[in-house]
């Protein structure tokens, strides 16, 4: 990835929210191929919410989204056929279907090949059969990342992606986006609990707190300063912490 390249996606001040009520407020982010930006904070920060304006599912009050150098279309279907994707907390998944069923279901003319997937995923190979809701949490995951690929996401954002997975499950699949991200220099924003293992992976990293940035930096800054993580996570200071 080159430091010049433009970004794929951009918000621009962002104010968004339900009812009239902001639930973020003036937050700007940019993200270029191949880059991983981390979404952080406590439960009710405003990262879902942050997700949902980004691919046209709620209405921004101010600001702009700019996706693949054009502004977010209200249509969520036509921002998915552009390329702009998102993995729900809730998976997106058809439990009662097997696995090779809801592959083929997301399988888009122009996405990556299944042979791709399943180089990402083996084990997705050997369950084709399988149930869909007969699977673990982290097989469960797994396959809602794989459909993502298969749709050809040039913008891919993930929604809690650890969510109900053991550590174990969370640290196999961390690293996989990782590569997904650097081999097909696909732009993702993801929203993660475990702080450590996502700034592991990320290039970039904002903290959000009741709806604000409370901090945003490189991950590698943030790796070195954790100190500053932990107190822009619960709305403290630095010196809050010495105390």
């Amino acid at each position: 990835m080159s430091d010049k390249a433009d970004p794929v996606l951009a918000l621009d001040d962002i104010t968004v929210g339900y009812g009239g009520v902001p639930a973020v407020r003036g937050l700007s982010a940019a993200v270029r191929p191949g880059e991983i930006l981390a979404l952080l904070g406590p439960n009710g920060a405003g990262k879902t919410t942050t997700l949902l304006a980004t691919v046209g599912a709620l209405p921004l009050m101010s600001g702009s989204v700019t996706a693949l150098g054009e502004p977010i279309d209200r249509r969520i279907e036509r921002n998915a056929r552009r390329g702009v994707i998102l993995v729900p907390d809730s998976r997106g998944l058809f439990h009662k279907l097997s696995v090779s069923d809801n592959l083929r279901l997301a399988k888009r003319r122009n996405g990556t090949g299944l042979d791709t997937v399943y180089s990402y995923f083996p084990r997705l190979k050997t369950m084709r059969s399988r149930q869909c809701g007969n699977l673990s949490g982290g097989e469960q995951q797994m396959l809602a990342l794989a459909k993502a690929l298969l749709a050809g996401p040039k913008v891919l954002l993930i929604d809690e992606m650890s969510l109900g997975l053991s550590p174990v499950a969370v640290q196999d699949l961390l690293p996989r986006l990782r590569s997904i991200a650097d081999e097909h220099q696909m732009a993702v924003v993801l929203v993660e609990q475990h702080i450590d293992l996502a700034l592991g992976i990320a290039d970039s990293a904002i903290v959000l707190h009741h709806g604000r940035v409370a901090l945003s930096a490189s991950a590698a800054e943030l790796r070195s300063h954790r100190d500053r993580v932990e107190a822009a996570y619960f709305g403290r200071t630095v010196d809050d912490l010495a105390s």
